[in-house]
């Protein structure tokens, strides 16, 4: 058995999107995901009324909570940390991956050739990240492929993520865990490597993930 999390979405705790938080959860275990990932905007504190959520919905999917930081170069995922009492708003990513992976925490480079807010091929260069988003569902196809190209390339796994900010696209890319999955075991998961990111869209055209 696979686990199936989407490990990026915003809800309307983040500065962009009007999604109530538990529309998205409902979307999630519609579509059988095992979990999804709240990554709210540069703060990981804003996302503390998903705590509720993730007690009240326990028995039907699992709910963590992460960060999507704007790092100086750009953005990138951070799971297993309290960002906010870690690093200053805007920090290098050479800093926030390094403090990150001192408290035994995770730094993904979420859309990192999108352009704007991306980090780019300066990814080539930062060590101590433990995976890169190959598969963000906001993304146009050729800027997740030149992802997944440089992922290859570093010899890092992939994740997959939808970057919600609506309902609707909840679970358009997620992450396939080939361990189970826990609430305990989640970032030890994802330090670990042994996943990869799919992406529905492709799948439903008759493409291989």
């Amino acid at each position: 058995m696979t686990y199936k999390v989407d490990l990026h979405v915003h809800s309307w705790l983040s500065d962009d999107s009007d999604a109530d938080p538990e529309e998205l959860i409902h979307k999630a275990i519609e579509l059988g995901l095992h979990g999804i990932a709240f990554t709210e905007h540069h703060s990981y504190e804003v996302s503390e009324p998903i705590e509720d959520l993730r007690e009240r919905y326990k028995e039907k999917i699992m709910v963590f909570r992460g960060v999507e930081f704007s790092a100086t170069e750009g953005h990138c995922l951070i799971f297993g940390v309290n960002s906010d009492k870690l690093f200053p708003k805007h920090a290098s990513v050479t800093e926030i991956v390094q403090t990150v992976n001192i408290h035994q925490g995770v730094v993904i480079p979420s859309h990192p050739y999108r352009g704007m807010n991306s980090l780019g091929d300066s990814i080539k260069r930062i060590k101590g990240i433990h995976a890169i988003e190959g598969f963000n569902g906001n993304n146009q196809h050729s800027s997740n492929m030149k992802a997944l190209q440089t992922a290859a390339a570093l010899h890092l796994p992939h994740t997959g993520g939808s970057d919600a900010h609506a309902p609707r696209e909840v679970g358009s890319c997620y992450t396939e865990f080939f361990d189970r999955v826990t609430n305990d075991s989640f970032i030890d998961l994802l330090r670990a490597g042994n996943y990869r990111g799919v992406d529905i869209r492709k799948i439903s055209k008759g493409l291989i993930s």
